[in-house]
């Protein structure tokens, strides 16, 4: 078969819907979209985002009698109330230990260095001095680019302190108005497209409701889990742990990689505050116990509604959503897989065009 007519025979097999041809354009538009302007379109998608959130609360509101107006008034104060909350109270908190977890990092520096000291010591045919130098030179480093960065940030800090000025105002802004006129934009949207659209509205209902309890069970999990990990690393005393409870409820975001990552910093806090102590290893089972109610209780009741999909398939979308959109490509990495899945198997295949194309073909090779 020559390379012509294979390429026909996969057009008339796949594209021979009008619907799909437009489906497949708004798809190649809006991924060229987010790539050339994602960053300038940044507080549009957070607002998005965040309306999509909200929206599952005000429609509970409206099924309760309230009026459409008076419950998106309500949903939005209490958004305000949780983002001044979060700017005012958590936000000064976990800058104020990272400041002193970078003013206690030359000590902690020293305590390693005593540490694997000993460990060389006790262990001389498995741990070398070479080994310990090799160590010791790869963190000074680390320690010397961290430093870098710090510099270049607070150098930026200008710029970074207008963009978030910049989110505040015109976040809350985009919220207020996408759930007050959603009938209105939506309708708008729909306005736009062809009237035949079986193949758009199919995909769209299977994913609507996987996204929306997706986007909210994420949420609703970070807050849980960072919650909890906040409240059990204050309990056994450990310092800094608003900032790891930050870290530990922000690694649910990343399947499978996530926890093993924000295990790291965890262990690492409770070793040098602890030493090898018993509290060292109550702090690590407690984690892990976290870490396994997580995967095991909290995850299944959350998103019991989701997509099955291979974990092969999930750490490769992260890796490439994560990729190219950076943050939020992780955090919309299932989703994003689930809507490839979901195209992949309601996509039109034109069996009946490729069987005529077939005969056509044997028609030629026989006549």
């Amino acid at each position: 078969m020559s390379l012509k007519r294979a390429v026909q025979r996969w057009f008339e097999r796949y594209l021979s819907d009008e619907e799909a041809i437009v489906l497949l354009a708004l798809l190649v538009g809006g991924c060229l979209l987010v790539i050339w302007l994602g960053q300038a379109l940044a507080p549009f998608f957070t607002a998005l985002v965040v309306a999509f959130l909200l929206q599952g609360v005000v429609s509970w509101l409206e099924r309760r009698g309230l009026p459409r107006l008076l419950a998106v008034g309500l949903v939005f104060l209490l958004f305000v109330g949780a983002l001044l909350a979060l700017c005012l109270v958590v936000l000064p908190l976990v800058w104020n230990q990272l400041v002193e977890l970078v003013r206690e990092a030359p000590s902690m520096f020293d305590s390693s260095q005593r540490w694997l000291g000993e460990m060389q010591k006790q262990y001389p045919t498995i741990v070398t001095p070479d080994q310990i130098q090799g160590w010791i030179a790869t963190a000074g480093r680390q320690a010397s680019q961290l430093g870098q960065r710090a510099l270049t940030l607070s150098l930026a800090s200008l710029g970074s302190v207008m963009a978030v000025i910049i989110y505040l105002v015109l976040v809350p802004i985009l919220v207020f108005f996408l759930l007050k006129d959603r009938e209105r934009l939506v309708g708008f949207l729909l306005s736009l497209l062809p009237r035949k659209r079986s193949l758009m509205t199919r995909i769209w209902l299977e994913m609507d409701d996987q996204i929306a309890n997706y986007v909210r069970g994420k949420a609703i999990e970070i807050t849980i889990v960072g919650g909890v990990a906040f409240t059990t690393f204050w309990a056994f005393g450990l310092p800094y742990a608003a900032l790891l409870a930050l870290i530990v409820g922000l690694s649910v975001l990343v399947p499978y990689i996530g926890a093993a990552v924000a295990t790291l910093p965890v262990a690492a806090v409770a070793g040098f505050h602890f030493g090898m102590s018993e509290q060292f290893f109550y702090v690590l089972v407690a984690y892990a116990i976290l870490q396994a109610l997580d995967g095991n209780v909290l995850v299944p009741i959350l998103f019991s509604e989701a997509v099955n999909l291979h974990p092969v398939s999930i750490i490769l979308a992260v890796l490439f959503f994560g990729g190219i959109w950076g943050f939020w490509g992780i955090f919309f990495a299932i989703p994003l897989a689930t809507l490839m899945k979901a195209l992949v198997t309601a996509w039109p295949r034109g069996e009946r065009a490729v069987e005529r194309l077939s005969e056509r073909t044997v028609e030629r090779e026989n006549g």
